[in-house]
């Protein structure tokens, strides 16, 4: 919905964006396009980095968080702030937790600025209102035991003479009840429902951090519910759900028992293929912390790929040891060659399924797949193959084990190895924060998948400090390589996969922590 403002506009526009809960899987696809697109985001508390991550390196960020009575910008500022940056010819996202239009004063906000004359839009977002309950079991709505729903404000105190809520009303409503920021009150609202009509055995429920790997939920009568949560440590942000469906969430809950639920995993890949790994830990609970220890760059001289390229039909095999190498090869064969139809002649073998899916995503065959997915399974492979007086061509790492290479050679095939990229450590790696998680005991597994994310690891972090860092951590590795590193350099593994591909590691977290 875009609405102008009233007056002359010759402003920028700003866009009311409901970021969701928690979860950066419930964020709008169209939410996530006017954060990519905004030159000023200005965010909210519930609102955070795993949706700024998202904004265009050169986007001014403005945070204007509350946290209970600590106001980083009081809302008539915040109001100003708005229309400023939008009256600068700014677009500005006004990125806000849960719904803007949901106790988030984005009504507020829109008001402002159609009094400034400035074109807005509002994006909705999932109100924790409906998403923590569900992630907690609890469906707000059910045919046989609630037809209809009331959000309400928990950020009063009901004892005024001036509230104002109908607690009367409210006590004898005959379907849920569901409090957003009314944690600090909560034993004010039980007290005020019971006194006003309710049963105090109607069950209720409180959920703090809902829809995120912090997730804890609560389970109670409406007069216990203020103890209990109190004894579990509830603290805001938590939504209250009072009415009969609070008690479906113990027979219905399924976050909370998911495989990795509430563990935070670091992952010290390349950035750029951090993704999978953190998609399948955010999808069992988790909670993915990205701290690369490595980066994909280019090989420093070209020629002898180039050269490779130019006599491609000499090989009559090229091999792949990772998807690195694939795609640096390729992206290097493409420019050279021009068309991947001169890959024709030579047969192709890969490490491992990875290794294979990327070269048959770029429309190539592989004759060969190791069982094993190291190179001692490709030697194994080729021990089945006559390869005596045969060419081989093998792009991989700057820095790689010659294992492979030397056992080709041994059994009489000619073997050329060629530099297709290098791993270096990134530049940009906020190492403190990092250090700080570790230190406050924040991580509770980190994973490896190469010797060089081991090897750069403890270079960055320093020997003697990464392993004490680590202590207490659980350590996992991709394969048994990573993991004879990880020892060299003094790092107790707990975990191996065993199978050497990223579901392999998964499922080797899954087994340890044993849900």
């Amino acid at each position: 919905m875009e609405t102008k403002g009233r007056g002359q506009n010759s402003s920028g526009i700003v866009y009311l964006v409901g970021a969701g809960p928690g979860d950066p899987g419930l964020i709008t696809v169209k939410a996530l396009e006017k954060i990519k697109m905004a030159d000023v985001i200005i965010y909210d508390y519930l609102a955070g980095k795993q949706f700024t991550n998202a904004a265009r390196q050169d986007a001014e960020i403005i945070y204007v968080g509350k946290t209970g009575s600590n106001h980083t910008l009081e809302q008539p500022d915040i109001n100003s702030l708005i229309v400023s940056k939008a009256q600068d010819g700014k677009t500005v996202v006004r990125l806000k937790g849960g719904d803007p239009y949901l106790f988030g004063r984005g009504g507020e906000e829109a008001e402002e600025l159609v009094a400034a004359g400035i074109n807005f839009e509002v994006i909705p977002g999932v109100t924790s209102g409906i998403a923590a309950p569900a992630y907690a079991g609890i469906p707000v709505t059910h045919r046989e035991y609630s037809s209809m729903v009331t959000f309400v404000t928990g950020h009063e105190d009901p004892s005024k003479e001036e509230s104002a809520l109908d607690w009367h009303l409210l006590a004898r409503s005959p379907g849920t009840l569901v409090f957003l920021m009314g944690i600090k009150n909560l034993s004010n609202i039980s007290r005020a429902l019971i006194q006003h009509g309710m049963k105090p055995e109607t069950p209720s429920a409180v959920v703090m951090w809902g829809t995120t790997p912090d997730q804890k939920s609560v389970f109670s009568s409406l007069e216990s519910l203020p103890f209990e949560a109190t004894k579990a440590g509830i603290k805001a942000p938590a939504v209250v759900v009072v009415g009969p469906v609070a008690a479906l969430g113990r027979q219905l809950a399924w976050f909370e028992n998911k495989a990795l639920f509430g563990k935070k995993v670091m992952i010290t890949r390349s950035r750029e293929q951090s993704r999978k790994l953190a998609e399948r830990i955010l999808e069992l609970g988790g909670q993915p912390i990205l701290f690369p220890t490595i980066s994909i760059v280019d090989a420093l001289d070209f020629k002898p790929i180039d050269d490779s390229i130019n006599r491609i039909h000499e090989y009559q095999w090229v091999v792949f040891t990772s998807v690195n190498g694939v795609e640096k090869f390729l992206e290097r064969f493409q420019l050279i060659a021009q068309d991947i139809r001169e890959m024709r002649g030579p047969k192709i073998a890969a490490i491992g399924p990875a290794t294979a899916a990327a070269l048959r995503q770029r429309g190539l065959k592989v004759d060969v797949t190791a069982e094993e997915f190291l190179a001692e399974g490709l030697i194994k492979a080729f021990d089945k193959i006559e390869i005596a007086g045969t060419r081989f061509l093998i792009p991989r790492a700057e820095k790689a084990r010659d294992i492979l290479p030397e056992k080709l050679a041994a059994a009489g095939a000619w073997v050329e190895t060629v530099a297709a990229y290098r791993t270096e450590k990134p530049k940009d790696n906020d190492v403190e924060s990092v250090v700080q998680s570790l230190t406050d005991g924040f991580v509770d597994a980190i994973t490896f998948t190469s010797s060089s994310t081991v090897a750069h690891f403890v270079e960055i972090i320093e020997r003697n400090r990464a392993t004490d860092l680590l202590s207490g951590v659980t350590v996992a590795s991709i394969g048994p390589i990573t993991s004879a590193t990880a020892r060299h350099l003094g790092i107790q593994v707990h975990v191996e996969a065993a199978q050497y591909t990223i579901e392999g590691l998964v499922a080797a977290l899954v087994g340890h922590f044993g849900r």
